[in-house]
């Protein structure tokens, strides 16, 4: 009975796909539902934690089941799940863009989406002449760090080590004697 069961697992094992393709991202197979989750953009330890147990509950794949294991159709509720995640009961704080500015409707982009929604944010934000706008269009710490210490780029200013000054002050002083020297 447990050496039918092994030779059950090997094979399940030979037929897992080595890559798994969810919301743009190519995912290592190997991985289980959760951490296959966190590798998506969008998809942070909390969230990816909920949809496990979503789809754990509601779709009946454990969590600890490697990703590249599935077939396409549960694949395909995953994504599914992914892409409307108020559907599958998890809650609205949990989402990422709450009353979207131009549909006003809750969402939670992933992916690329993602990145041209934030794009988006951002590119409005200096249209509009806010004060995110203009630290954003200036390259400035925009949510109220301290700027003093951090965040610099460039060379450095008025820095000067206590050894530097010392031999400035050496060699200055070592050249007014030679000075006052050559006019007598």
């Amino acid at each position: 009975m447990a050496d039918q069961q092994h030779v059950h697992k090997d094979e399940k094992e030979s037929r897992a796909t080595s890559i798994v393709r969810i919301a743009g991202k190519d995912i290592d197979g190997k991985l289980g539902i959760e951490r296959a989750l966190q590798s998506v953009k969008g998809l942070g330890h909390n969230m990816s934690h909920a949809l496990a147990g979503v789809i754990e509950s509601k779709l009946g794949i454990s969590k600890q089941t490697p990703i590249g294991t599935l077939e396409e159709d549960k694949i395909s509720l995953i994504e599914k799940a992914i892409k409307d995640p108020l559907q599958y009961g998890i809650p609205k704080y949990m989402l990422n863009r709450i009353k979207d500015f131009e549909s006003g409707k809750d969402l939670h982009v992933v992916g690329n989406e993602l990145i041209f929604a934030t794009r988006q944010d951002v590119g409005r934000a200096v249209s509009m002449r806010t004060w995110k706008g203009f630290r954003h269009q200036y390259g400035q710490k925009v949510r109220g760090q301290h700027t003093r210490s951090t965040g610099r780029q460039g060379a450095t200013v008025g820095v000067m080590k206590k050894t530097i000054v010392a031999a400035q002050k050496a060699a200055a002083s070592s050249n007014k004697g030679g000075a006052s020297e050559a006019k007598k």
